[in-house]
């Protein structure tokens, strides 16, 4: 709060716009109520397993995979951890609740959506159980319909060049970022330490996943703010690298953002959890490829002034649900079987 309290002020002022905004950045009120209440279902297996962590309604969406295939999935790991499977089950149950009232749903419906959203959870890991080929399943789409394909659709009709001409400007004949609103360019020692962190990022990218198109040339870089409610306040930067040819519609944007302090990691008291990660960032890179199959091949992790930070790809292809557009309890339903089915996947499946 000291470092940034202009961002955490704002952070505040949207926490308290609503109950599910409230629910959204206070996941450690959640962990701190559910670590001491029994769990039936946890035993040494189940509640040692990979977690997303912060699991509610607006934290699914669509990426492209490395294959590049559209999917429907979760798509926030920064809470990422390892701990009770029904952690993540409990917080999404409380999140549609979250929603039922303030849709002003009855109870009972309330209760049936819940139910939904679960039966469909325990089926597809079900399934995931009597396969031998888990990492076949995605929610593409061709395998989806409704709000969940329409955000696909939506995601499929974005372009690379869009996101460029919407962060970037041409000067001489070349990229570099935009100035304005949440935007800062670099002293002469940041960006030599900040630089110094992207020749480390390089070297965390597993050998299987390094583009050989790619010579990872930085263009530019600059210092960003202005995350949303769970990261605010978190440093982070933006790099410009070249893309796979010189032509200016296939430059790629990074960012690299501060780890935060998981969560579900203040509850679990195991020490070989702690003694695994080099810091929050590398905790975080690795959570996603254990939660993802098919993981963005630009994902890796370094430290800066001894403090870890995630890189991954600003992405055009990322696109959310509109929850203000789901109104009837039939457009609810038909969204919570697919999440019930994506959480399964993250609990289930993951990258090599």
């Amino acid at each position: 709060m000291v470092a940034d309290p202009a961002a955490f002020r704002s952070k505040f002022r949207k926490m308290a716009a609503d109950p599910s905004s409230f629910y959204r950045g206070t996941a450690c009120l959640f962990y701190a109520d559910v670590a001491a209440a029994k769990d039936p279902w946890a035993d040494e297996r189940t509640s040692r397993i990979w977690i997303q962590g912060d699991l509610h309604a607006e934290n699914f969406g669509t990426y492209m995979d490395g294959d590049g295939v559209l999917v429907f999935d979760v798509n926030d790991f920064d809470e990422a951890y390892l701990g009770h499977f029904t952690w993540d089950v409990r917080r999404m149950a409380a999140s549609i609740a979250l929603i039922g009232w303030q849709k002003a749903l009855p109870d009972d419906m309330i209760t049936d959506l819940i139910e939904i959203y679960a039966r469909s959870y325990i089926d597809k890991v079900h399934d995931f159980v009597q396969t031998e080929h888990d990492n076949v399943f995605s929610l593409g789409l061709d395998d989806t319909d409704g709000p969940v394909r329409d955000v696909l659709l939506t995601a499929k009709l974005a372009s690379r060049i869009e996101l460029l001409e919407d962060l970037t400007v041409i000067d001489d004949y070349d990229r570099r970022f935009r100035d304005g609103a949440g935007v800062r360019q670099l002293d002469k020692n940041e960006l030599h330490s900040v630089m110094a962190a992207f020749d480390s990022y390089q070297e965390s990218i597993p050998e299987g996943k390094r583009s050989r198109r790619l010579n990872y040339a930085v263009k530019d870089v600059v210092g960003r703010s202005g995350f949303g409610i769970g990261s605010a306040g978190l440093p982070a930067y933006n790099f410009l690298i070249e893309g796979w040819t010189q032509a200016l519609e296939n430059d790629i944007v990074l960012s690299m953002k501060q780890g935060n302090v998981a969560a579900a990691s203040r509850v679990v008291d195991d020490e070989r959890m702690n003694d695994y990660f080099d810091h929050h960032g590398h905790r975080t890179a690795v959570s996603q490829r254990s939660l993802q199959a098919r993981s963005d091949p630009l994902l890796g992790h370094t430290e800066l002034d001894g403090v870890g930070y995630v890189v991954s790809e600003l992405s055009p292809y990322d696109a959310d649900l509109d929850w203000n557009e789901l109104v009837e309890p039939e457009q609810i339903s038909s969204v919570l079987g697919y999440l019930g089915q994506a959480t399964a996947k993250a609990h289930c499946v993951s990258d090599e």
